[in-house]
């Protein structure tokens, strides 16, 4: 496994930017299929984006499809999301996640990962 540390969260009004980035050390990641989550309070943790072990693929939730950009730097170890014309609805607890195998980004769930990181808060202003 891998520990993973997001940063980047804050609070943004309606149709502003932010950049996520997820730092992960213990073991290098190169191979590793990485998620974006994100949870609000009383609700699953849900599905954001995924991106393949190579970068060659990656898969968007429809909400934010568009609008959000997943991608990795193998030789910084970081995942990153670029979230553009953020809504309210946007909001919450986002997580990146890491799993050693190559998981299908298209039908990836939160159940499929095994590394997580603690969580960054985004707080989306209307």
């Amino acid at each position: 496994q891998v520990q993973l540390v997001e940063s980047g969260g804050g609070l943004v009004q309606a149709g502003g930017s932010l950049r996520l980035s997820c730092v992960a050390s213990g073991r290098t990641f190169v191979s590793y299929t990485l998620g974006w989550f994100r949870q609000t309070p009383g609700k699953e943790r849900e599905f954001v984006a995924g991106i393949s072990w190579s970068a060659g693929y990656t898969y968007y939730a429809a909400s934010v499809k568009g609008r959000f950009t997943i991608s990795r730097d193998n030789t910084k170890n970081t995942v990153y999301l670029q979230m553009n014309s953020l809504k309210p609805e946007d909001a919450a607890v986002y997580f990146c996640a890491a799993d050693s195998r190559r998981l299908s980004i298209m039908t990836m769930t939160s159940r499929d990962f095994t590394s997580w990181g603690q969580g960054t808060q985004v707080t989306v202003s209307s």
